[in-house]
């Protein structure tokens, strides 16, 4: 009889025990009305007329699915996130109370938001500016969590995804951008390169000597390397001269040719010359010198 009262007794005690971790809190329903919370330690209830239900108080990260959107700008996209949240220590009996599955609601209402908050975005600005979109489904799902007692920390963009001609057409874009940018880049530093070498030149014409020694330079530089390459330096006076030289035996072959001579003299001893007797005669010199087919065919 005894030892039968003993374990009555042990067994009543144990159920009346409840132990409650550091990381959850035990809220108490007394005949199915909430009653009070109970905190990390040893806490007893009533038996069969008490009742508890644990709530894990940790963050938890929610992978919300995903799902297909439409931007602002009628482009499809396939966007996913994730949501961070904990249930607030002073209204734990709302994460139980006011809504069945905290989790699952969470999560559905994460992805009516995100599809919301996704058509207000032009496709460039939800790739550009994914922290403000995050922060717009954050302040909505926060607030209408309020009344579950849960507080969101933060809301972040997984992936976004679009269709494959469309990243293409982003490539293209992209790299044509880039192109811009180095063309524009490639045209200052011209720029740049030939202000300097304008520069350089009026101090080398400047200075008497300079150009010559630049050209000594240049062949000393030539001549470190190894290459088999021979190069001759002509100065720029020999090749002036040589242009001379040239432009006088053209002159001279011209005036001596016998229709230009014949022609010259008719106009010097004529007594009056028109218009049009120059005419004929400069027409007739044009039609009767011949056409040579190189420079070692004319006259000297």
């Amino acid at each position: 009889m005894f030892r039968g009262i003993v374990v009555v007794i042990s067994f009543i005690i144990l159920t009346m025990v409840r132990i409650v971790n550091q990381y959850e809190r035990k809220i108490v329903l007394t005949l199915w009305k909430f009653s009070r919370v109970l905190t990390p330690w040893l806490n007893f209830i009533i038996p069969i007329l008490e009742k508890t239900i644990s709530v894990d108080i940790r963050e938890k990260a929610v992978d919300v699915p995903s799902q297909e959107a439409m931007t602002k700008d009628n482009i499809a996209c396939w966007v996913n996130a994730v949501i961070y949240y904990k249930i607030r220590e002073d209204q734990v009996e709302k994460s139980v109370l006011n809504v069945r599955n905290l989790d699952y609601a969470m999560t559905q209402f994460a992805l009516t938001t995100m599809r919301n908050i996704v058509g207000q975005f032009e496709l460039d600005e939800l790739l550009a500016k994914r922290e403000e979109a995050s922060e717009k489904i954050m302040a909505i799902v926060d607030t209408k969590s309020d009344s579950w007692g849960v507080q969101v920390l933060s809301v972040e963009l997984k992936d976004i995804n679009i269709p494959d001609d469309l990243k293409r057409t982003i490539w293209k874009q992209a790299e044509a951008e880039r192109e811009k940018r180095a063309k524009i880049i490639t045209s200052e530093w011209e720029l740049a390169s030939a202000e300097n070498l304008k520069k350089a030149a009026v101090m080398l014409a400047e200075a008497p000597g300079a150009l010559h020694l630049r050209t000594l330079q240049s062949i000393n530089d030539l001549s470190s390397d190894e290459s088999n390459t021979t190069v001759w330096m002509i100065p720029m006076e020999v090749l002036e001269a040589i242009k001379w030289f040239a432009s006088k035996v053209d002159d001279s072959s011209a005036a001596s040719h016998p229709i230009v001579h014949r022609a010259s003299k008719r106009s010097v001893s004529a007594d009056v010359v028109t218009d049009e007797n120059v005419w004929d005669e400069s027409m007739k010199v044009i039609t009767h010198i011949p056409k040579y087919k190189s420079s070692k065919e004319k006259p000297l």
